[in-house]
């Protein structure tokens, strides 16, 4: 992962804004998704390599660090002074990048641990860890807690409402021992999100088909509609017709750079009574109605 540039990894171009690095991470996420893909390992790494690629190009400081200093700036204590200076003596600046006069015993492997936050020799820090978490739908959408085993031990992990498939949750401290008395690493967890039977969601909004009676259509009705926060009551309004959108403010997914939460919109799907004698009377009489109405004219 480390060794590919992650703008290629996206197929995005390094002056591509937020929205368009958004979309280019859900439609290869969607293709590389382990429930699309079941038991193709290689599917299965290319979708870490592209929620990788998206964590950091999503996240302004650590775009900024990665093109600054490529993969080395997204290294575990990184210092970007530092590291500017480091370049700029290596480019030819006389002196030692951190100060004072640089002679030729400097030990490089120090001089290099300084940079990346690591050393060659000594106590060292415990590995970053990678695994993964399926949630459920309302979760990711919400927000909430789930609990998890790790070493024998339960833990529970706040899952951040809006959440997307493919985001990761950090841990410190919870991923391999260090040696020698230096600290764990870090547990990172790909969160995984399954699918809803009549939920879809498209960033922080949500859409939901609901049935309605021919009814509750025409004479208008208060009904009781799901959402992700529990159900409520809708009005459908008089002469409401097949593919109606309605709003729901507020009852969508959580804003990742917001606050508050998303709209679900109600696509209504009139639903008709099957082999009814009665509602093809009704539907004849009805035809003189349409006389003055042309109700495809949009289509010539």
């Amino acid at each position: 992962m480390a060794e590919r540039d992650l703008y290629q990894i996206l197929g995005v171009s390094r002056s591509s804004g937020e929205e368009e690095i958004r979309k280019a991470f859900r439609k290869l996420a969607r293709a590389n998704h382990p429930d699309v893909n079941p038991g193709d390992a290689a599917a299965e790494e290319r979708f870490k390599e592209i929620s990788f690629a998206y964590e950091i190009l999503s996240d302004a400081d650590k775009r900024a660090r990665y093109d600054e200093f490529g993969h080395e700036g997204l290294a575990e204590g990184f210092d970007p002074e530092q590291g500017r200076a480091y370049r700029q003596w290596a480019h030819g600046a006389r002196g030692d990048p951190f100060g004072g006069s640089f002679s030729s015993h400097v030990d490089l492997g120090d001089l290099f641990g300084d940079l990346f936050g690591s050393s060659p020799r000594g106590p060292r820090r415990g590995r970053d860890l990678e695994s993964s978490l399926e949630i459920d739908f309302e979760t990711a959408v919400c927000g909430g807690e789930v609990s998890i085993n790790v070493g024998g031990s339960t833990l529970r992990v706040r899952i951040p409402a809006g959440a997307d498939d493919g985001a990761r949750v950090r841990l410190a401290g919870k991923g391999q021992p260090g040696n020698d008395g230096a600290p764990s690493g870090d547990l990172y967890l790909i969160l995984r999100v399954r699918r809803h039977r009549f939920y879809r969601r498209e960033g922080a909004h949500v859409h939901l088909d609901l049935p309605v009676t021919l009814p509750e259509a025409v004479l208008g009705a208060e009904i009781e509609v799901p959402t992700p926060h529990g159900p409520v009551t809708m009005k459908v309004p008089e002469g409401a017709q097949n593919g109606q959108v309605l709003r729901l403010r507020g009852k969508g997914a959580g804003r990742r750079r917001a606050s508050g939460f998303g709209d679900l919109y109600v696509h209504l799907d009139v639903r008709l009574p099957e082999h009814e004698p009665r509602l093809q009377a009704l539907a004849r009489d009805a035809e003189p109605l349409y006389a003055d109405t042309d109700v495809r004219a949009k289509l010539r």
